[in-house]
């Protein structure tokens, strides 16, 4: 249940089978600082394959106070790329970069008085201008094939930053539904003018221009923007405006619509998805003046999440497949699907998912590259062979402990999870009498997917293995990388086959480790929040239990939060045609089986998981005498943003496993 991922989200996506990822045993805490890591926000390759542009860091260049853009040539990397965004903008916050058509000019966001506009610059930094000058948010730039316009996405006027992860606008006096829509917008690169083309009422999602530029493809639904995406529907409407066509209602989830190269047929991924931007589901083919779709991945062992058309009969596309990275490509007539690469990392263009930056060819590509051993970096090439372009992460190690991929049996399926060793234990010569405490750690979604990358600054989970536990992060049912009839295995079941999942990974772990079966916790975010809450009313094996704007009660959550139709896939009605169902796998309603001593966390303005939900069972174990601490933090929405609260977060965490699974008192 969460909504526009960062770059590095709550539960990472990669990991690896049978793989292990060694730490330097050079490592130590002060040395290997997470907050020393420099972070990528976006990677692009021009059309040509030639140069590369990046926002984040860059080699030999001192650290910009907001994310810089940057431009570098594949075959030639430098010591000290060229940085874009210089002069008055030097120190603005860059966002959105894209490349012309003919690799000679970017477009990019740039917040230079708290207010995004696009601006255009010469590849060669020699010219920059600024073209809009719009209030609202502004996103998702993209050049018309000709190379005379930008497209983008926006929403005029808007009062706060959009998408449920954000904090809510607080409610007071007469509650009205006022509602923002993003609309498809286009900018004339010469002139500077622009049109809103999209309807007044539809709220549009994501787009593609067609290869002669004439028409759009996107995702659309009309109303509130955060709660309708799971109704959006795919449609075609002219680059001049007017002329809105349906194409296509799916019967789930919708996302990725690309136009092939004839313009004939629009590919896009559809399933059941959790959430925006966290995508997976099979690969699909419609005609563009609409009619049946085909799905051409019908079956595939693991969840496509990206796609470009190849040629007009292939279509390369990213994958999270068994916990690890994936690019294949899929055969339109023969259903022939290849495998170009299979990596334990994360490959991504700064989104959620496994992407690319493609060239026009489809032979090069850039991705930012990272895994939980090596910091993330900018790689560029040969798809699948890329070379590293920057260093800036060169001297950071990790202080956090072994991580590898483990497989297990549950109800006749076979289950992926990782499993991080405690810093400093040796696999091949374990101590015969050390018995280490141990947390798991439930992923957020449902529709999502726990992995081997490099760690954000929230809830980073990985730093308990410096204070000696072990760190179990389950994919059970529900999770993407098994193909979606396992992605749709807790339909109308939720808790209860992922818990049976979890549970028996944890039975294989104690069977085959050191882990100390009565020093065992569990924690988790979103839903792995509610998972949290969810485990302990239904077992005592948890000794500790930590959640994070978790979800205690499925039928008041319906009318609390603000994406109330997630849930309609998921449960098959509404708690108002259905409340039995909802009251089946709701953690309050069996909230007198817990003897777990539980701290719950979450932000005072989160729309997506209400406070109410956390505090609801926090009151119930007061009343009921079970251990727990109810902490709400000011100002925040369901991704806590300021540090200070997530230093505090981090530490209360520690603590309280630290004192129920180790007998340790904090300071």
């Amino acid at each position: 249940m969460s909504h526009r991922h960062t770059q590095f989200p709550l539960a990472p996506i990669l990991a690896v089978l049978s793989f292990a990822i060694q730490v330097p045993a050079t490592a130590s805490a002060g040395e290997f600082s997470l907050a020393n890591v420099q972070r990528f926000d976006q990677v692009a390759i021009s059309p040509a394959g030639v140069r590369v542009a990046w926002i984040g860091p860059a080699d030999g260049t001192p650290e910009p106070l907001e994310p810089a853009l940057y431009v570098d040539e594949i075959d030639r990397a430098s010591s000290r790329p060229l940085r874009i965004n210089q002069g008055e903008i030097a120190a603005s916050s860059v966002s959105e970069v894209a490349w012309s058509p003919d690799g000679r000019m970017l477009a990019f966001l740039c917040e230079a008085t708290g207010q995004s506009q696009v601006y255009v610059a010469s590849a060669d930094g020699k010219s920059l201008r600024k073209i809009t000058n719009l209030k609202g948010d502004l996103s998702d730039l993209t050049w018309s094939p000709d190379g005379k316009r930008i497209a983008f996405l926006f929403i005029e006027n808007a009062p706060r930053r959009p998408g449920p992860l954000m904090p809510m606008t607080p409610e007071t006096g007469v509650i009205e539904s006022n509602i923002y829509e993003q609309r498809l917008a286009v900018v004339d690169v010469v002139t500077g003018d622009v049109r809103q083309l999209s309807p007044t009422d539809m709220y549009v999602y994501e787009y593609d221009w067609s290869p002669d530029g004439t028409q759009f493809a996107f995702t659309a639904a009309p109303g509130e923007g955060d709660n309708n995406w799971y109704l959006a529907q795919l449609y075609r409407l002219s680059s001049n405006g007017g002329g809105l066509q349906p194409v296509y209602k799916p019967p789930l989830q919708i996302a990725v619509p690309r136009w092939s190269p004839d313009g004939q047929r629009i590919a896009f991924i559809a399933g059941l998805m959790s959430d925006e931007g966290v995508t997976g589901g099979d690969i699909f083919i419609v005609p563009a003046a609409g009619g049946e779709a085909r799905n051409v991945t019908p079956g595939i062992k693991a969840s496509p999440c990206w796609l470009t058309w190849e040629s007009a009969d292939k279509i390369l596309f990213g994958e999270r497949i068994d916990g690890e990275a994936g690019i294949a490509t899929v055969e339109l007539t023969s259903g022939k699907i290849t495998q170009v690469f299979k990596n334990p990392e994360t490959i991504t263009n700064g989104s959620y998912g496994i992407q690319l930056s493609v060239s026009a060819d489809k032979t090069k590509s850039a991705v930012i590259r990272h895994s939980a051993s090596q910091p993330p970096e900018v790689w560029a090439g040969t798809t699948g062979a890329w070379k590293q372009l920057t260093h800036v992460n060169q001297d950071i190690r990790p202080d956090w402990g072994e991580l590898k991929s483990i497989h297990w049996q549950s109800d006749g399926m076979t289950v992926q999870g990782w499993l991080m060793y405690p810093v400093g234990f040796d696999a091949n010569h374990p101590d015969p009498k050390r018995r280490d405490p141990m947390v798991v750690v439930a992923h957020g979604g449902p529709a999502a997917a726990v992995g081997s990358g490099w760690p954000g600054s929230f809830f980073n989970i990985y730093t308990l293995s410096r204070d000696g536990y072990f760190i179990f992060l389950p994919n059970p049912r529900g999770s993407y990388g098994q193909g979606e009839a396992f992605t749709r295995g807790n339909v109308k079941d939720f808790g209860y086959g992922d818990l049976r999942d979890i549970l028996a990974g944890i039975d294989e772990v104690v069977k085959t480790l050191p882990v100390d079966n009565d020093r065992i916790g569990i924690t988790g975010w979103s839903y792995g929040g509610y998972m949290t809450m969810w485990a302990i009313t239904q077992t005592n094996r948890f000794r500790a239990a930590v959640s994070g704007a978790g979800l205690s009660n499925w039928q008041s959550y319906y009318g609390q939060n603000d994406i109330d139709q997630w849930l309609i896939p998921y449960f098959g009605a509404s708690v108002y045609d259905d409340p039995a169902v909802y009251a089946r796998s709701s953690p309050i309603n069996f909230v007198k089986n817990v003897k777990t001593p539980t701290l719950i966390v979450v932000g005072d303005r989160d729309g997506e998981v209400p406070a109410p939900q956390s505090r609801e069972f926090w009151h119930a174990l007061k009343t009921l005498g079970v251990e727990t601490q109810f902490v709400v933090y000011e100002g925040e929405g369901h991704m806590i943003q300021k540090p200070e609260h997530r230093k505090d977060i981090q530490e209360r965490m520690t603590a309280w496993f630290d004192k129920y699974l180790k007998g340790i008192e904090a300071k």
